[in-house]
């Protein structure tokens, strides 16, 4: 199970670690913590360092009921960046994460390896046929509604049945396009409350019937943090706990605010993996 990254082949049968850069000022966890130059070069090297193979940009924030922003005041915060990133680390795998097809497309000709989709297409109709024409992977994830909305939209008829449905009908699309490499996000946190959640992950390893590349996002979610009576910021341990879950359910890559305690976690896990086998 391998996806073309600029020329690189990147096997995900060996679980990958995505680091989160947020650079938006309201993020739930790490919202305006990177200002400038130095902290974004800073934070980066740190998680390149700890042995992240993604990073994943993003500029709008997606937490429920986060404020809406505008096209440009999204390409604003995220271009000087990615080109800022790029110079400084000229072989790093960028994911923009973004569901606006502007946004895409001028980050992909600075150099970007990776979309990630929140809304896969549905938020920007443009967006498949953008990421099809640049041949580059792209993650689609479940959500209803929009992050404004998205809280009161947790009703479903079967949550696996439904959010299977969902990507058969975003599998065909982008396939219809030519989009070759595809990966799923189930959206731990959008749309879903805590015991979907949980549900989730419980039959997580039933999306492997995609045959496609899985990933999961828990880092330090409400999901963790609320059941356990902490904040985010006490959230690492309660994450790491849920990613060794995640990894045994068939997680390809986990994106993560901590890179190298989930690193850890695939190497723990990929040990328990020999071993057993």
């Amino acid at each position: 199970m391998t996806i073309n990254c600029k020329g690189n082949l990147i096997d995900l049968n060996s679980p990958k670690v995505m680091g989160v850069l947020n650079l938006t000022p309201d993020s739930f966890y790490d919202g305006g913590k990177y200002k400038d130059e130095k902290a974004i070069l800073l934070q980066t090297e740190k998680m390149l360092t700890e042995g992240a193979t993604f990073i994943d940009v993003g500029a709008y924030s997606s937490r429920p009921g986060a404020d809406h922003i505008s096209v440009d005041e999204e390409l604003k915060r995220m271009l000087p960046v990615v080109t800022l990133l790029l110079q400084h680390f000229p072989d790093i795998l960028l994911s923009i994460d973004s569901f606006r097809s502007e946004v895409a497309q001028h980050c992909i000709e600075q150099g970007a390896a990776i979309i990630n989709d929140i809304s896969a297409g549905a938020l920007d109709p443009r967006m498949m046929e953008t990421v099809a024409k640049a041949s580059v992977p792209y993650i689609m994830m479940h959500m209803q509604g929009t992050p404004q909305t998205m809280k009161d939209l947790n009703t479903y008829n079967d949550l696996l049945i439904d959010i299977c449905t969902y990507f058969s009908e975003k599998i065909a699309a982008a396939r219809a396009l030519g989009i070759h490499d595809l990966i799923i996000d189930p959206g731990f946190g959008f749309a879903k409350n805590i015991a979907q959640n949980y549900e989730l992950l419980q039959k997580f390893s039933l999306l492997q019937t995609f045959e496609l590349p899985l990933l999961a996002g828990l880092s330090r979610k409400s999901m963790i943090y609320k059941v356990l009576g902490k904040t985010p910021e006490e959230a690492l341990n309660g994450t790491t706990a849920l990613h060794m879950i995640a990894l045994e359910k068939g997680a390809n890559i986990l994106r993560v605010h901590d890179v190298k305690e989930a690193v850890e976690c695939v190497t723990l896990f990929k040990k328990i993996s020999v071993e057993t086998e």
